[in-house]
């Protein structure tokens, strides 16, 4: 597959390419999904449980993790489109429902938070005990790429067991979270924050429904911006100190030194509202595990390529190629 990337002309702007690549018919036919559900440890809170929906090849096969991103699910379109390509390479996919996202919301009693990568290194670790699976990989997006970042920045500091790992990759990660939080907010980016804002309320309300007087949804009519939200929501109730320690503590940026594994980092640099700090991009040129390719267009999460060899969907297309290219590689040393 080709590395360059080359978006038809009217898709040359952060803000067309990422609301196109949203509302644009993804006609994908993966076979049935398994459901497992994943009992996580989350500290003092208890377990929660996670939804994995499973497509297992017929004999032994690498297989691959796949995170979403804020406010998503498994059932995100690029999961979908990422799973369709790893399947027909001959992986095995799970994609993956962080805690309180999707069906899983009704099994969890906590938030989730961008900096929840233990609940990918327990994810990994059952998917890598599973039987006839060879080796495992993971990928994510948006927010699940910080996941997976920060993760990965984890396990090679040391800080975690974990089983052996072919490959990482991330589309569009936000692993600055204090500076995507701050371009999310500027004006121009209203209509997403006012999206994912929405939303995060909702999940809320729906919380409080099941655990009365928990949460203080009598505060929600005056939060303003996601890092309001995050201020006096999340990061009080996941272990926080405030918005600014969240933001601190959960990004990948801290741990990007740290990575070993063989990492792909995608991001456009007309994404409308995730950062990379030129502090962060030192580090990531600094480091031999981690190609980070910018490409000028792209928008969040979208990369919709014209039309040829290299699929639409080019993202997706090239971290499924990365990950089976690094898979078979390690194969043969």
């Amino acid at each position: 597959m080709s590395t360059v990337f080359n978006p038809p002309w009217w898709l040359r702007n952060g803000h067309a390419s990422t609301v196109y690549s949203f509302l644009r018919s993804r006609r994908i036919d993966l076979p049935p999904a398994h459901e497992d559900w994943l009992r996580v440890e989350t500290g003092p809170e208890g377990p929660v449980d996670l939804l994995l929906r499973s497509h297992w090849q017929r004999g032994a096969a690498p297989a691959l993790l796949l995170v979403h991103g804020l406010e998503g699910s498994s059932e995100a379109g690029y999961m979908l489109t990422t799973a369709a390509a790893a399947l027909v390479r001959g992986w095995h996919v799970v994609r993956m429902n962080v805690r309180g996202c999707g069906d899983s919301e009704i099994r969890c009693a906590t938030l989730y938070n961008s900096g929840v990568s233990d609940d990918v290194g327990q994810a990994l670790a059952w998917l890598a005990s599973r039987p006839l699976v060879s080796a495992v990989a993971i990928i994510g997006f948006s927010m699940g790429g910080n996941l997976v970042l920060k993760y990965a920045g984890e396990r090679g500091a040391g800080g975690v067991s974990a089983p052996p790992l072919v490959a990482v990759a991330a589309v569009s990660p936000c692993l600055d979270l204090a500076a995507s939080a701050d371009a999310l907010h500027r004006k121009v980016n209203y209509f997403y924050e006012r999206r994912f804002l929405e939303n995060l309320k909702r999940r809320l309300r729906r919380n409080a429904g099941r655990s009365p007087g928990r949460y203080p949804v009598e505060r929600l009519p005056t939060i303003g911006s996601v890092r309001a939200f995050d201020d006096a929501i999340t990061a009080p109730f996941t272990g926080y100190r405030d918005a600014d320690d969240y933001y601190h503590r959960a990004s990948a940026a801290r741990v990007l030194a740290n990575i070993r594994v063989p990492t792909l980092i995608l991001h456009a640099e007309d994404d409308p509202f995730i950062v990379i700090t030129p502090a962060s991009r030192a580090v990531l040129a600094a480091n031999p595990a981690i190609q980070f390719a910018p490409t000028p267009h792209g928008g969040h999460c979208a990369f919709i390529n014209a039309r040829g060899e290299e699929g639409v969907y080019w993202a997706e297309n090239r971290v499924v190629e990365f990950c089976d290219r690094e898979w078979r590689r390690q194969c043969l040393q």
